[in-house]
């Protein structure tokens, strides 16, 4: 009894170093946004004139799944469906476009692109990607990013945590569940013309919808510990 009791710290141990590991040493995922559209610039677009969705380009299957490259872009980039005109499929609501949140985490802006059933978040550095992809058979349908937030370096190394969920609309409610199976960890939905976001932390973010990228948002902000170890 003593012996099985004193295993269970050890075996909690191992545990906890086989997460950090994934979270933070693991492969990172590979970028398969086309670099011309990180190269861009996103910040000059008017984001209150939405394209059309008639189904006269491509569908969210033929483009590229867009992730974060490394830790986060050093810019905001060009849309990631740009040339994706599917229209939207049932039961999707229409977020498309360009928040600002203006209670809660005040200040904080996000971009929304949608097309099918595929919905791509920019903001703060990070790229999520959610739905049929060019690369869905090899990458899946969740997001497949990092979290963004640098907990420490290795020299000029940069290490932050994975992240992965999906993003599934379930009456009127976007819900990202943690790698697609797990708990749900963030709704957004819409309340009239406010984009809501409800965090797992508990907090909820009120956003209002803006034209164009403000000039503090082109480059992001570096986030997390960021403590160097060597």
């Amino acid at each position: 009894m003593k012996k099985w009791l004193i295993g269970i710290p050890a075996a909690l141990l191992v545990l906890f170093l086989m997460a950090f590991w994934q979270m933070y040493f693991s492969a990172r995922p590979p970028v398969m946004t086309d670099p011309a559209t990180l190269a861009g610039d996103g910040s000059t677009i008017n984001y209150c004139e939405l394209p059309e969705l008639d189904g006269s380009g491509k569908t969210a299957a033929q483009i590229p799944k867009g992730n974060t490259p490394g830790c986060g872009y050093d810019h905001f980039p060009l849309p990631i469906l740009a040339e994706c005109t599917e229209p939207l499929a049932e039961g999707v609501d229409d977020i498309r476009g360009l928040w600002q949140a203006v209670s809660g985490k005040v200040g904080h802006v996000e971009r929304w692109e949608q097309c099918g059933s595929r919905q791509v978040l920019t903001g703060a550095g990070v790229i999520h990607d959610g739905g049929p992809n060019l690369n869905a058979d090899t990458i899946g349908l969740n997001s497949n990013d990092t979290e963004g937030s640098v907990l420490f370096l290795l020299g000029d190394k940069e290490y932050c945590g994975r992240s992965s969920a999906s993003m599934t609309w379930r009456n009127n409610v976007l819900e990202f569940n943690a790698f697609g199976w797990g708990p749900v960890v963030v709704n957004r939905y819409l309340r009239d013309d406010q984009l809501i976001w409800e965090y797992a932390d508990g907090t909820t973010t009120v956003l209002e919808r803006i034209c164009q990228l403000p000039e503090e948002h082109k480059v992001p902000r570096k986030r997390g510990a960021r403590i160097q170890l060597f």
